[in-house]
C-alpha cells in the first residue's frame, strides 16, 4: 500500500511539474520595449510564468537563435523576419487562435516581408525622420532640404547622426533619390561618398539611445530619429519638431514570429491575441512611445485627449510611394558594413 502511495505522490509531482513547464512563455524581445504593466497583467489572466529576455539588435536576436536557443515568442523586425521565413525557422501563425487580429491599422498588415501576415503579427511600427530645433533651423529650410541639410554647413558640429551602417545608407540612397535597397554598386559607391562628405565637413555626433536625451536637452540642433524616439523628445521640449523628408525614408515595422523550436506555441498564441488587445496595446504604446499597430489605441492617442495629440513624430507616414520597407539581401548588407567602417574611420 505505501508503494502504491509513493507511485501516486511520484505521479502528482511529474503532472504538477508538467502543469508548470506548460505554462511558462519564453519571451526574447527588444529592451525596454514592452508596457509596465503588461506582463504582470498577462501572467496574472493567463496563469503563467513569463521569462523576458532583451536583445539590442536584429543580429544579436539571430545569432542566439541559430545556435538553437528555444523561445516561444521573439520580436524581430521586417527584413529580419523575412530571412528567418526564408530559412523555414518559423511557425505559421494559426490566426483562428488570434480575434484580436481585426484589432490591426490598415497601415501595418500585409507588408512585403510577409504580405499575409502568415507568419507574423505587428507589434509596434514607425519611421526614421529628422528632430530639429525650430528655433535654431527654420522650417522652411528643413523641408526644403530634406535629408540633404544633414550635410548644410550653418549647422556643422550640431548635428546627430544614427551610429547604424543600415540607417545612415538609407539617408544617403533617399537624399541622392535612390531606392533604399539598392543594389546598383555605381548608387552604394556614390551614397558611401555621400557619408564620408557628410562625416568630414559636419562632424557629427554618431550615437544611438544617447540621441534622446541628447535632443530632450537640447544639446545639438538637428539628429536623425526614429519616430518612437521623437516622439517622447517633442513631449520633452517644445523647442523641437519632426520631419519625415518628400524623397522618402524607412518604414519599418517590429513584429512577433513564434520560432519552430518553440516549447509553448499555444501560450505564445494567447500572448500574441492579448498583446493585440486594448488594453496591452495602451500599456505598451503609452510606455515606449512607439505607433500602436492596434487602430482604437492609435487613433485615441493621436486625439485630442491623447498622450501624442499634435506630436509630429507619433504617426508613421502611411501609403507614401517613396517610403520603403527593408528587404533582407546579405550581400548588400554586408557591402554596407564594410563601407560604414571606411567612413567611421575617416573621422
Amino acid at each position: 500500500m505505501k508503494k502504491i502511495l509513493v507511485l501516486l505522490l511520484i505521479a502528482v509531482l511529474l503532472l504538477s511539474g508538467c502543469s508548470k513547464a506548460s505554462s511558462t512563455l519564453k519571451v526574447y524581445n527588444w529592451g525596454e520595449y514592452i508596457g509596465e504593466d503588461v506582463i504582470k497583467n498577462f501572467e496574472k489572466q493567463f496563469n503563467a510564468k513569463v521569462i523576458y529576455d532583451p536583445f539590442d539588435s536584429n543580429e544579436m536576436m539571430y545569432t542566439k537563435v541559430q545556435t538553437g536557443e528555444s523561445y516561444d515568442i521573439i520580436v524581430p523586425s521586417d527584413y529580419m523576419i523575412e530571412r528567418l521565413i526564408s530559412e523555414d525557422r518559423l511557425l505559421k501563425i494559426d490566426k483562428s487562435l488570434i480575434p484580436n487580429m481585426s484589432n490591426l491599422y490598415e497601415g501595418v498588415k500585409n507588408l512585403p516581408y510577409d504580405p499575409n501576415n502568415d507568419y507574423s503579427v505587428p507589434y509596434f511600427w514607425g519611421s526614421v525622420g529628422i528632430v530639429y530645433n525650430h528655433n535654431n533651423v527654420p522650417k522652411e529650410v528643413v523641408e526644403s532640404q530634406g535629408f540633404n541639410v544633414l550635410k548644410n554647413t550653418d549647422y556643422k558640429e550640431k548635428i546627430y547622426m544614427y551610429d547604424s551602417e543600415r540607417d545612415s545608407f538609407m539617408i544617403a540612397f533617399k537624399a541622392l533619390g535612390y531606392s533604399m535597397n539598392t543594389e546598383n554598386i555605381d548608387e552604394i559607391n556614390e551614397a558611401y561618398e555621400w557619408l564620408k562628405e557628410l562625416n568630414d565637413t559636419m562632424i557629427p555626433a554618431y550615437v544611438t539611445d544617447d540621441v534622446i536625451d541628447g535632443m530632450a536637452s537640447g544639446l545639438k540642433d538637428i539628429a536623425v530619429v526614429y519616430s518612437g524616439d521623437a516622439s517622447y523628445i517633442l513631449n520633452e521640449n517644445e523647442d523641437m519638431s519632426f520631419f519625415m523628408p518628400s524623397e522618402g525614408t524607412n518604414i519599418w515595422s517590429d513584429a512577433m514570429v513564434i520560432p519552430k523550436n518553440a516549447q509553448n506555441p499555444e501560450l505564445a498564441h494567447e500572448f500574441i491575441n492579448y498583446i493585440l488587445s486594448y488594453e496591452a496595446s495602451k500599456d505598451n504604446t503609452a510606455t515606449v512611445g512607439y505607433a500602436s499597430p492596434n487602430k482604437e489605441v492609435l487613433e485615441e492617442m493621436s486625439s485630442e485627449g491623447g498622450d501624442y495629440y499634435g506630436n509630429e513624430a507619433y504617426l508613421p507616414r502611411f501609403g507614401y510611394e517613396k517610403d520603403e520597407v527593408f528587404k533582407h539581401n546579405e550581400v548588400l548588407k554586408q557591402k554596407l558594413t564594410d563601407l560604414w567602417i571606411k567612413v567611421k574611420a575617416s573621422k
